[in-house]
């Protein structure tokens, strides 16, 4: 199959004018005519569903929690970012596009990243207009912070609430679609297959958590919006709920996938503290903003530290290492995540972690309590303030700015942040892979599209921080709106689509022999200890470092216990109610499959890129051996993908999980 990804020709910055002065478009009359089921309902989903309710479309909308303010997106910490240039820094659409583009390594589309970049500023004014809290500045601007990998601010923000009040904005849009009848809402339902009529996506089959029925919607066209697929590393900072199945399912009836071993690995999340965890918990990058990065330079002080003998707070600034500082005079503790996590691990593999695990190092405020304290001292015209007072003052202005996360903090690690470092370590976060999408976000399955963190599209190898929240809410309030129209302008006499149809009896019956295999099955084994041991192979072989021993042991090591999962694994209960155990089967089984498409992938990437460091891959003007250096001035990476002399997508074989059979070799970038 040739991939078409239908970018636009001319200038990149009139792509996307241009393409919407164009593009076909479906009456106002007739959108009342034309059904669109959306699959999740965060920040992607919800904004898409809202918008094309309120554009006139008959949705359906499916999300597996109890509610679409449930999902993930509300995890998000930090801030959104946007090109609205309020801090008169230098910023500007050209300037967040250069960023997003060199902060993935140069392996994003660039076509897309640019169209993002573009809309951004719309996005915090539809935000703004919805009610969303961001923080505001002295004079009632909107004000902004900094994120790794740039060099300006533009990061909107509330507290460290930011995803939470973009998905009640966008919650708040669909509510007032779903009372007037233009959003029909499927709480607690989980998509199991994708139904194909005449090569077109006229559906899916869903099963309702709560009663365990099986059940058929159909429509023009599906939107998936399902969020990624870091949970196959089963410890990460997704909800223990996040899954793939849903992009999996298309994946298998023929939408193809593209990066899968592209993962970001977040440089600031509270480290593991044993091997009972079910997930990791992200500390805001917004903290770097603020906090110092460090760790002891003697390896006396480390080992006295672990062992309870000093505290962190008795080191000497001429005893500490702010190795990023150090290294990355330019950027310093805001240098991109992919470097803050590379460089953590090399630390702490050289010895230097600081917890009981050796797998941690420290985020520092007390120059920020300092810096801030001596500010309000003078503004409340204190003179000659005491050490303590001036800590007093600082405290209160960190406090306002990142309270809820220095209490998170606090209430699971037992330490107070306000007194002592935080400690931190890499954890696995965001999936740049995901389903291969075109211009238009339509997969390689006509009818059938992808939006946010579920397609590959715009983060290349490692994705800038505050980009998330951008991409979803671009993608679902300004991008899919318009695009989805040239597709169903040729629907618009095709009337309901039926249910009763042989393409939904085959999927149907497809989707009820796999539930009633797992009830039935007689194993001796949990769901998790499957996923247990599959996140251990991918982490500890296709995780931060990888090699090909590693990661073609990693392939077959996974293809074993995917063979003793479908002969061991125990589900209790019945299909026939709620449970839990069986949703996770179906997941982990998906799982399973994804993992060796992951490994495959990353082997046949002889490269250092992005969050991930390849032992014997070739030297190049990129991350080396040891420290990891890069070039201060520009994290640019100089290897990328071509195919047939265009930048490649990586796309891989749906049925057999391996690469295409596409011409691979490397291009220099300036």
């Amino acid at each position: 199959m040739a991939l078409d990804s239908k970018v636009p020709k001319g200038p990149i910055k009139d792509k996307w004018t241009d393409y919407k002065n164009k593009i076909d478009l479906v009456n106002p009359a007739n959108k009342r005519h034309i059904d669109v089921i959306v699959v999740g309902t965060g920040l992607a989903g919800g904004s898409a569903a809202a918008t094309l309710a309120e554009l006139g479309y008959n949705v359906k909308a499916f999300a597996y929690q109890d509610s679409p303010r449930r999902a993930h997106s509300i995890a998000a910490q930090g801030g959104i970012n946007a090109a609205k240039n309020y801090q008169g820094d230098g910023d500007s659409t050209y300037r967040l596009f250069y960023d997003t583009v060199k902060g993935g390594d140069y392996r994003s589309r660039e076509a897309n990243v640019y169209r993002l970049a573009e809309v951004s500023s719309n996005i915090i004014d539809q935000c703004v207009a919805q009610g969303v809290p961001f923080a505001r500045d002295y004079g009632g601007l909107l004000d902004n912070r900094s994120f790794g990998g740039v060099l300006v601010s533009r990061t909107f923000y509330a507290k460290g609430q930011t995803g939470q009040q973009l998905l009640l904005g966008a919650y708040s849009a669909m509510n007032r679609q779903i009372a007037r009848g233009k959003i029909e809402m499927f709480n607690r339902h989980e998509m199991l297959d994708v139904v194909i009529v005449d090569g077109k996506a006229r559906g899916i089959i869903a099963r309702n958590l709560i009663t365990g029925e099986i059940e058929r919607h159909s429509a023009h066209a599906v939107v998936v919006g399902s969020g990624g697929y870091g949970n196959v590393y089963f410890l990460s900072t997704n909800a223990m709920g996040s899954n793939a199945t849903a992009a999996w399912k298309i994946h298998k009836k023929g939408a193809y996938f593209a990066n899968p071993c592209y993962t970001q690995i977040h440089p600031t999340c509270i480290p593991r503290s044993g091997d009972y965890q079910s997930k990791l918990t992200l500390m805001s990058e917004s903290l770097r903003n603020d906090g110092r990065i460090w760790v002891p330079k003697n390896m006396e002080d480390v080992l006295a530290i672990r062992e309870g003998r000093k505290k962190p707070t008795e080191l000497s600034e001429d005893e500490r290492d702010y190795y990023l500082e150090r290294r990355y005079p330019a950027f310093g503790n805001l240098v991109p995540r992919d470097v803050a996590s590379r460089a953590a691990k090399e630390r702490c593999d050289a010895g230097y972690g600081v917890n009981a695990t050796g797998e941690a190092v420290y985020l520092d405020f007390a120059s920020a309590f300092e810096r801030y304290g001596k500010e309000q001292a003078k503004i409340h015209n204190i003179g000659n303030p005491s050490p303590a007072k001036i800590k007093e003052l600082g405290q209160a202005i960190v406090e306002a700015k990142y309270g809820n996360l220095f209490q998170m903090y606090e209430k699971i690690i037992d330490q107070n942040p306000y007194e002592t470092p935080m400690m931190i370590y890499p954890a696995v976060h965001y999936t740049m892979g995901g389903v291969w999408v075109d211009y238009n976000l339509m997969t390689t399955i006509p009818g059938c599209y992808c939006i946010g963190e579920a397609n590959f599209s715009d983060h290349g190898a490692n994705r800038l921080g505050a980009s998330a929240l951008m991409q979803g809410l671009a993608d679902g309030y300004f991008v899919l709106p318009y695009t989805i129209g040239d597709y169903l302008s040729d629907d618009i006499r095709t009337g309901k689509i039926p249910t009763d149809s042989k393409e939904f009896d085959e999927a149907e019956k497809e989707v009820t022999e796999r539930i009633n295999f797992f009830v039935n099955n007689k194993g001796t084994k949990s769901v998790d200890y499957f996923h247990k041991k599959l996140g251990k192979v991918m982490w500890d072989k296709a995780g931060m470092s990888r090699n090909a021993q590693g990661l073609t042991e990693a392939m077959a090591e996974i293809k074993a216990i995917r063979e003793e999962f479908w002969k061991e694994v125990y589900v209790p209960g019945t299909a026939d109610e709620m449970n839990p155990e069986l949703e996770k089967a179906g997941r982990v089984a998906d799982f399973l499959e994804l993992g060796e498409l992951f490994a495959k992938d990353a082997l046949m990437r002889n490269e250092s890129c992005g969050g991930h460091f390849r032992e014997e891959s070739a030297e190049l003007d990129g991350p080396q051996k040891g420290e990891a250096k890069r070039n201060d001035k520009d994290f640019a990476f100089v290897a990328a993908w071509e195919y047939k002399g265009e930048p490649a997508d990586a796309v891989l074989h749906k049925e057999e999980l391996e690469f295409k059979d596409i011409e691979l070799k490397q291009r220099s970038y300036k």
